[in-house]
């Protein structure tokens, strides 16, 4: 099974200040909560370090990560894969009036029971998380 969610948010905030954030590999781990440690390893590759609460998973997963787009400064697509799953991120940054829009999409294929059935019920939440460090990045809320 796979999950895929879409969620787009609206800043009244230069489109610029949205790239800054979201094309920063560091930012964009930091605001995933099961994101336990990461290290940003340059040349669009991270490892993140996630700590997934589903009983067939008793430590951390080790999951690389690596750009496959990157177009300054409106889109960027990740892809990261472990044992656990496979996750496709992808941001992508529309200039509106006032402010900018970014569409979010996120797919993550399963390889172990338990893992579909943990982000369907936390991708909500996981893009709240997003949204409220974007707008913390440039001093806003809500």
């Amino acid at each position: 099974m796979t999950v895929r969610v879409s969620r787009t948010f609206e800043f009244d905030a230069p489109a610029e200040d949205v790239w800054a954030f979201i094309s920063d590999a560091e930012q964009r781990a930091e605001a995933i909560s099961v994101v336990d440690t990461f290290e940003v390893h340059g040349d669009g590759r991270a490892t993140w370090h996630v700590a997934l609460p589903i009983p067939m998973i008793k430590s951390t997963i080790s999951v690389e990560t690596e750009e496959v787009k990157r177009e300054p400064p409106t889109r960027v697509k990740f892809v990261g894969k472990s044992r656990a799953f496979r996750v496709t991120g992808e941001h992508t940054i529309t200039e509106i009036d006032g402010g900018c829009q970014l569409a979010n999409e996120f797919v993550v294929d399963g390889r172990l029971p338990g893992v579909e059935s943990f982000f369907e019920r936390n991708f909500d939440a996981e893009l709240d998380n997003l949204e409220d460090a974007l707008r913390a990045s440039f001093g806003t809320t809500a």
